[in-house]
């Protein structure tokens, strides 16, 4: 619905909440017609295989990035996090950012932090959760498991720090109705582990044994294009599935034909890489 020209959602901030409050309660009765088995059991025993680890800066320190923002995307990161640590995901069984992690609020300990509505970065309840789901994507996307539910933000929200990382960011999470799942269609468990250390995150995926394939990230024509005044990172971001016992790759996957909108200040854009 919209009027004078804007979703209802956009007319006021009262107007987002009660849009928002309607989805919460969408995505609810959607989970209770679902047939997803959700993955709920946790264990201090740590599965022998690993399949995949990440482990990123949670604190940005970049020109135009509220510090104090960062510092508390730290705590939110720490607090969801000891939710998913441990958690064994069995045969069949699907992953479920927020029926793991619960709803975020304020008498958790949750603090503001970044988040994204109506595609502008402002101060929000929890924010910087998108960190964590993007990391535990990482780790997904370099394993067997099946994405079932991905909704993705631009993944130009800040400058890269050194080295270009295909999917270092873009995996959006918001309560409740927009969240991440996998699921586990192998023969084996599997388990997730995360925790924080300083101001580093730290995921890793394990198993019960070792999987025959091997996955690898990589991303072509990777590039910042000028589009009716608003500029946005462009590239192709493939998965090669290769071989343990032959080394041989032997399927390669389009995973995301990159479009994603700039959203900082563009005089930090490297200008060898506008075309």
């Amino acid at each position: 619905m919209k009027y004078k020209g804007k979703l209802f959602c956009e007319i006021n901030p009262t107007c987002y909440s009660i849009s928002a409050k309607k989805e919460e309660y969408k995505r609810h009765i959607k989970n209770l017609m679902s047939d997803d088995k959700i993955a709920k059991k946790k264990s201090v025993e740590v599965l022998p295989n690993l399949v995949s680890s990440h482990s990123s800066n949670m604190i940005k320190r970049a020109p135009g990035v509220a510090l104090d923002l960062q510092l508390n995307k730290a705590v939110n990161i720490e607090l969801a996090g000891s939710k998913i640590n441990g958690l064994i995901i069995h045969p069949g069984e699907t992953f479920s950012f927020w029926a793991t992690v619960g709803k975020i609020t304020k008498k958790k300990g949750y603090k503001d932090g970044r988040v994204i509505k109506n595609n502008h970065l402002v101060s929000g309840i929890g924010g910087g959760l998108c960190n964590l789901s993007n990391t535990l994507h990482l780790l997904v996307l370099h394993s067997p498991m099946t994405v079932t539910e991905f909704h993705m933000h631009s993944d130009a929200l800040a400058p890269d720090e050194g080295k270009r990382v295909p999917f270092s960011a873009g995996t959006s999470v918001g309560y409740n109705n927009i969240d991440y799942r996998f699921r586990n269609d192998t023969d084996q468990n599997i388990q997730l582990l995360v925790w924080c250390e300083g101001e580093e995150l730290y995921a890793e995926l394990r198993s019960e044994k070792e999987f025959p394939y091997r996955y690898e990230i990589f991303e072509e024509d990777h590039h910042f294009s000028l589009e009716n005044e608003k500029y946005y990172r462009v590239s192709r971001i493939y998965r090669n599935v290769i071989d343990r016992e032959t080394d041989e790759i032997v399927d390669k996957e389009l995973l995301l034909n990159n479009h994603s909108k700039v959203m900082f200040d563009y005089d930090l854009i490297p200008k060898e890489l506008i075309r």
